[in-house]
């Protein structure tokens, strides 16, 4: 899957899976826009991919704060001054916040909806507007098995998750005739920390035998966005172990 010349934009890729995201676009030789609240961490990235990559792949730090309206649409602005088009956008930032529902706040509850999901509407409405004048483009949009199941105290980011699959079907419908394709995916336990850290247990949960790395994001990314793969759309991909699929008994 090459993907020499695409304009690829990767929001929250100052780490975890968008770092590994915008690492693997680059490799297949894109221009990867690195759309990164934390600067530092954003030129860290930028700079490491444009020292290591020698596929014709590079990357390019833009600092933004996607709970902003004005800054998404900066953003797009500049991509487009910039390069005449783009080819890929992957909203991947998202925030988390663990809080009983009975403290949560109106205004905790506002910052993870517009971080989450608010920014993931806009993002994909401005970059919509470049790339229907290509009649082509590919936006996946990152959410979490937590839009299927929960643990206590996950009630924002759970709905925000679940809103971004209603999103998703919605944006393939609207966007399809323009020839924009938009799909999900749903990552289970990908490990962004030591991965030899992990005990055997963690890993024997899994069906698949092992717990997930970003990298397996990554793959899922370039496969949607491959230019052959237009008829892939309003769907979501669950890259999980299987663990969704796995029914749990207490002994």
């Amino acid at each position: 899957m090459r993907y020499t010349d695409n304009i690829v934009i990767v929001t929250g890729a100052g780490h975890g899976i968008g770092r590994a995201v915008a690492s693997m676009y680059a490799s297949s030789g894109a221009h990867v826009i690195i759309a990164e609240h934390n600067r530092e961490a954003g030129e860290a990235v930028a700079s490491e991919i444009n020292k290591r990559e020698t596929a014709g792949g590079s990357a390019a730090f833009y600092p933004i704060d996607v709970s902003q309206p004005v800054e998404i649409e900066q953003l797009m602005q500049t991509v487009f001054d910039r390069h005449g088009r783009l080819d890929v956008l992957i909203n991947n930032a998202g925030v988390t916040k663990w809080e009983s529902p009975y403290d949560l706040t109106v205004d905790a509850w506002d910052s993870i909806m517009n971080t989450n999901l608010r920014s993931v509407f806009l993002a994909s409405r401005e970059a919509a507007k470049i790339m229907r004048q290509q009649k082509r483009g590919f936006i996946v949009n990152l959410t979490s098995t937590r839009a299927h199941m929960s643990e206590p105290h996950t009630e924002a980011y759970a709905a925000s998750k679940g809103g971004i699959l209603a999103l998703t079907h919605a944006l393939a419908v609207s966007l399809g005739p323009d020839g924009i394709r938009v799909n999900a995916i749903s990552p289970g336990w990908i490990e962004t920390g030591v991965y030899s850290l992990l005990r055997p247990e963690d890993h024997e949960q899994h069906p698949a035998g092992r717990v997930g790395t970003p990298d397996d994001i990554s793959r899922a990314c370039l496969f949607l966005t491959q230019k052959d793969n237009d008829f892939i759309t309003g769907t979501e991909l669950v890259i999980d172990g299987g663990m969704t699929r796995k029914m749990i008994y207490l002994p």
